[in-house]
């Protein structure tokens, strides 16, 4: 055992077991985590799990062994956790979730963040790529009694359905920084929005920060209104 993979175990502190491994869409996984400790996890809307990937890769510095993932579902009877883990940036998480096997074992740790569920709002816009679509749908499937619109931009044959089945969102088939179509979209959704607004951006960097920049200094909603999150980066292959 090499002395960075010693290292990481000591950062990544808990163990879980792949019990499901599936394709959803062209390019994004499905990955079931079972762990006692999921039984018993404190676990709010919009949290990541941080996961040891690339362990015995000694050709890899320290930051790129650890990756994070929203977490899609989480079943405590069962002590399961679901990723759905989109491998376009085709770094070293996307390498690890195309060639992790049934049985394999995982290193973790919870990462709260700052991108959760908020329920203070009546009606909520979300704006993201396949990238967040998992974590997006958590927090849409906490708000059943808000009023929810949406955005998302892919390429459709990289979409999937949640885990119910279900297809909540508003799909457009797009490229990743199409920028002036996703503002036009913006501008057309946003009147529909009522009483107190909230948005979630998330999903390509560029896009993030361009729709922040929109909502705060053309739209003028205050920060407190406005959720980003870049789940990646074109020129980095990821951001975490």
């Amino acid at each position: 055992m090499s002395i960075i993979e010693n290292i990481l175990k000591k950062v990544v502190l808990e163990t879980a077991s792949i019990s499901e491994k599936g394709q959803l869409s062209a390019s994004v996984y499905n990955i079931q985590l079972k762990s006692e400790r999921f039984k018993t996890a404190d676990f709010e809307p919009g949290y990541f799990l941080r996961l040891g990937v690339g362990i015995d890769n000694d050709t890899l510095a320290m930051k790129d062994k650890v990756r994070s993932y929203s977490v899609w579902d989480i079943d405590n009877t069962k002590g399961t956790i679901d990723l759905a883990i989109a491998t376009e940036s085709r770094g070293i998480g996307a390498h690890w979730v195309s060639s992790c096997k049934l049985g394999e074992t995982v290193y973790f740790k919870w990462k709260k963040g700052n991108f959760l569920l908020d329920q203070t709002a009546d009606s909520y816009l979300m704006i993201g790529d396949v990238s967040a679509l998992s974590h997006l749908y958590m927090l849409n499937r906490h708000l059943p009694e808000k009023q929810v619109e949406s955005i998302i931009y892919s390429d459709l044959n990289h979409v999937f359905e949640d885990t119910d089945g279900s297809n909540p969102f508003n799909f457009y088939n797009l490229k990743p920084n199409a920028i002036a179509a996703i503002l036009k979209l913006v501008n057309d959704m946003t009147p529909k929005l009522k009483g107190n607004r909230m948005v979630y951006i998330a999903g390509d960097s560029r896009v993030c920060v361009a729709l922040n920049a929109y909502f705060k200094n053309e739209l003028q909603w205050n920060t407190k209104q406005i959720k980003t999150k870049p789940f990646w980066n074109p020129d980095k292959r990821g951001l975490e």
